[in-house]
């Protein structure tokens, strides 16, 4: 493959590096440090049971500041209910005298600790009053006890991404597989048993993904085929440029704005809705709904991930079809390939010892021709 840099003088190379090198590690400090920075609660769904005075106040005081969107249920099976279907982060619950919180730490375990501190907060300041309130907690959908913090799917998300992008480079770029249906049928074989794999990790030895190991395990093959086939799809279409983009973006975007370690909600601006349109982000809430939530709350986010694979199995369909595109010429970048278009139609000429004399034969000529 040749170098872009190779025609231009040392000094230009060099500076290329200084400044080019130094503005991406930049960004990608930036990418990764800047959500974290800026978690906070911005409209987070959020359920409240009643409809007397009491919790007209109550909602009146989460309302304010923009924190939460709540959402008034007539009871607190309802509620429950609710939380269930993912419709919602959880529920306060006002009694006489106590202050009842229904959470999912399985859908977040940052929403659900600010959930029990906005509680508390309440309880406080209604003992200022005279009026103190007790708080009992309630965690509808917990976690696994084996991963009570949740650590488990948070850290595993960077490493599924950057290995399903290197499944796509040993497929597209070290292989080389041709022609396109030979390439899809790999990258889905090696979905399935790599969702498999990680699969047995996180359940059997972890212990983190505990319901529903069908559904999981499709869940996770379906992340790692649509990165690895949207990765595939570019590497089809620009070579390493491809291979590059998806990196940055599937890396430096996808994984910083996907909220795996908090919620979509508390991320700021669009950040949490580009997260969610990217395969790191949509394969996270995928993978909570059917580790915990029993499908529910994943048709969005199944929608993304197809969406994603089949766009890359078509950009990898394209991009061996199209001649002029990388995948359809696979002696471009290859050790020795012929370069000049002149030289790539003259046949080759081989030279023979026959007898005393020497026998020049042209292989695309149909006669031979003797030195005399």
């Amino acid at each position: 493959m040749r170098n872009p840099l190779a025609a231009h003088p040392v000094w230009k190379q060099l500076l290329v590096l200084v400044v080019g090198l130094p503005v991406v590690v930049t960004l990608a400090v930036l990418a990764f440090a800047w959500p974290a920075a800026r978690v906070q609660p911005r409209e987070v769904p959020i359920g409240v049971v009643g409809a007397g005075p009491s919790e007209a106040q109550l909602a009146g005081r989460l309302a304010g500041g923009g924190a939460f969107d709540l959402h008034l249920y007539p009871d607190e099976v309802a509620a429950r209910r609710a939380i269930g279907e993912r419709d919602v982060y959880g529920a306060f619950v006002l009694g006489q005298s106590r202050l009842d919180v229904l959470e999912a730490s399985a859908a977040s375990p940052v929403v659900a600790q600010l959930l029990t501190g906005v509680a508390q907060n309440v309880a406080a300041e209604s003992g200022g009053a005279g009026d103190a309130l007790t708080v009992r907690v309630s965690d509808v959908v917990p976690l696994s006890t084996a991963d009570a913090k949740g650590t488990v799917l948070s850290a595993s998300l960077l490493p599924l991404t950057i290995c399903s992008i290197i499944v796509a480079s040993a497929i597209g770029l070290a292989v080389r597989l041709r022609p396109a249906w030979r390439q899809v049928v790999a990258l889905v074989s090696v979905s399935a048993v790599a969702g498999a794999g990680v699969f047995l990790v996180a359940q059997t030895w972890l212990g983190a993904l505990p319901h529903d190991g069908f559904a999981t395990w499709a869940s996770l093959a379906l992340v790692i085929l649509a990165i690895s086939s949207a990765t595939a799809g570019l590497i089809a279409l620009f070579g390493t440029a491809g291979f590059a983009l998806a990196a940055a973006v599937m890396v430096f975007v996808g994984n910083p704005f996907s909220a795996v370690t908090s919620a979509p909600e508390m991320l700021p601006g669009a950040v949490d809705r580009i997260g969610q349109w990217l395969p790191p982000g949509a394969g996270a809430n995928l993978l909570r709904s059917s580790a915990y939530f029993d499908g529910n709350g994943a048709s969005g986010h199944l929608a993304v991930l197809l969406t994603w694979a089949v766009l890359g199995v078509t950009a990898i369909v394209v991009g061996h079809h199209a001649p002029i595109r990388f995948a359809a010429s696979p002696l471009r970048d290859a050790p020795g390939a012929v370069t000049d278009a002149r030289a790539r139609h003259e046949a080759p000429v081989h030279a023979l010892n026959v007898g005393d004399g020497l026998v020049a034969r042209q292989l695309s000529a149909p006669r031979l021709f003797r030195r005399t």
